[in-house]
């Protein structure tokens, strides 16, 4: 049996220091945690920053870094510093090397990077070693050359080979969510089925139990089975809160694809061993002919200043629609004449936060309002605090519940990045599977004694 305790979601989210004490209690045989998402769109990617705060992640980390010395395993980040460019992985092996020092230790950390050079890109698209994903945009030589920042999402064999060298911390590029929670089981014999599923149910923490906020969780992956057991105050895991989450961020209930294969949990059986623990059998691994792994990137599309104004007066907001309709126009042909722009050279776009802003012609409410804009305004006295206390706030506007008992919601941010400021804006351009010889051909693997 394999014992991974998962302390959170994702580093910057907090996480439960009682549940966490429980959770090095248990003896875990690894400490994993995600540090990334593309949730708040591409401008994190094509920056190569994190979106998260740099205080709030030095805590947790420092955090986190104490557990692996108090447990003695392995402790392994992956996506580092959320988006899982080099820049950001080297950011987090900073940030490391501070708290090391700090606290008056020393450590081996391995570090994977998934930075994928665009001229080894083009040579795999010359040899049709790139497959687009439905849907996925197309792709050219120029295409590749514009991306500011490339990724490869590593599996479950890189993580494998920065475990196999012995670290205690492991510090990844990007890697599929799943996958820093599935090598060791997968490198210790144990079903291959039962550790992709419960890696998929564990990705996120404490989401698979009745209190999703609270984080810390234990997955242990047998030779037929797994079982999730939260352990913050309040929080359970049922058949429901467990099976349910392979609905998050998979298209398909019943199948998850991964480098290398694909999991099947249509024959899976979920069983209440009590109130607070779930177990899961009948999940199967099925491998894949070929070994592929998940490319993303980002490309400045352009640039974006971003203007807001608030209708009280009932008949301006009666007439909305015509309101903005008309004040389009007119700046359009304003613009086209003084500035001597073609049509398509530029967009200019009014969106009614509180009626439709988020679906608009999508919308099939009519109630007044449909919607409220909620604007955090932060104010400080530097650009740099600001945004540093703007990347605070950041994951409450996001995915804050109204109560611990509720299901974590999603909110929807109408820009990317979310904390706004005049500058470059990104768009994903790649939505395709790059195909490997060997697993380690597209990452790099260094390992550091700080």
């Amino acid at each position: 049996m394999t014992r991974i305790l998962i302390p959170s979601g994702a580093l910057g989210l907090g996480y439960d220091p009682v549940a966490l004490e429980r959770g090095i209690a248990a003896k875990p045989d690894l400490i994993a945690i995600d540090g990334g998402s593309t949730d708040s769109g591409p401008s994190y990617l094509g920056r190569g920053v994190s979106k998260y705060a740099r205080a709030s992640t030095r805590i947790e980390w420092a955090g986190l870094i104490e557990a692996q010395a108090k447990a003695g395993v392995p402790l392994v980040i992956g996506t580092a510093g959320t988006c899982g460019a080099g820049t950001a992985v080297d950011w987090l092996v900073e940030i490391t090397r501070e708290i090391l020092s700090e606290q008056g230790r020393s450590a081996k950390i391995a570090v994977l990077k998934s930075d994928q050079p665009a001229e080894r890109l083009k040579s795999a698209l010359a040899a049709g070693r790139i497959t687009p994903l439905s849907p996925a945009p197309s792709i050219s030589d120029e295409v590749l050359d514009d991306c500011t920042n490339i990724v490869a999402l590593a599996g479950a064999e890189q993580i494998a080979a920065a475990i196999e060298i012995g670290a205690e911390i492991i510090i990844a590029g990007r890697t599929t969510d799943t996958a820093i929670i599935a090598a060791l089981p997968l490198m210790r014999g144990d079903h291959a089925g039962a550790a992709w599923h419960g890696a998929k149910i564990g990705e996120c923490g404490a989401l698979c139990a009745t209190n999703p906020q609270s984080g810390v969780i234990l997955l242990d992956v047998d030779t037929d089975s797994f079982t999730i057991t939260p352990l913050a105050d309040g929080a359970n895991a049922t058949p429901h809160t467990v099976s349910a989450h392979m609905l998050y961020e998979n298209t398909d209930p019943f199948i998850l694809y991964e480098p290398g294969g694909h999991l099947d949990v249509t024959g899976a059986r979920y069983e209440a061993l009590d109130a607070r623990r779930v177990r899961v059998s009948g999940s199967r691994w099925v491998p894949s002919a070929r070994y592929t792994v998940k490319l993303e990137g980002a490309r400045v599309t352009g640039y974006q200043c971003m203007l807001m104004t608030l209708l009280r007066d009932p008949h301006y907001i009666a007439n909305a629609d015509a309101w903005c309709a008309d004040i389009e126009t007119r700046c359009r042909a304003k613009v086209i004449d003084r500035l001597g722009l073609a049509a398509d050279a530029f967009e200019i776009e009014l969106r009614q936060i509180g009626r439709n802003a988020t679906l608009g012609a999508l919308e099939n409410r009519s109630a007044e309002p449909v919607e409220l804009g909620i604007m955090g305004i932060v104010t400080a006295g530097s650009e740099a605090l600001a945004d540093e206390i703007g990347k605070t706030l950041n994951p409450y506007l996001l995915h804050h519940p109204l109560t611990q008992q509720e299901e974590q919601p999603t909110f929807a941010f109408p820009f990317s990045p979310a904390e706004i400021s005049i500058g470059p804006v990104y768009e994903f351009c790649l939505n395709h599977v790059l195909e490997l010889d060997d697993p380690m051909d597209a990452f790099t693997l260094e390992v550091i004694h700080a």
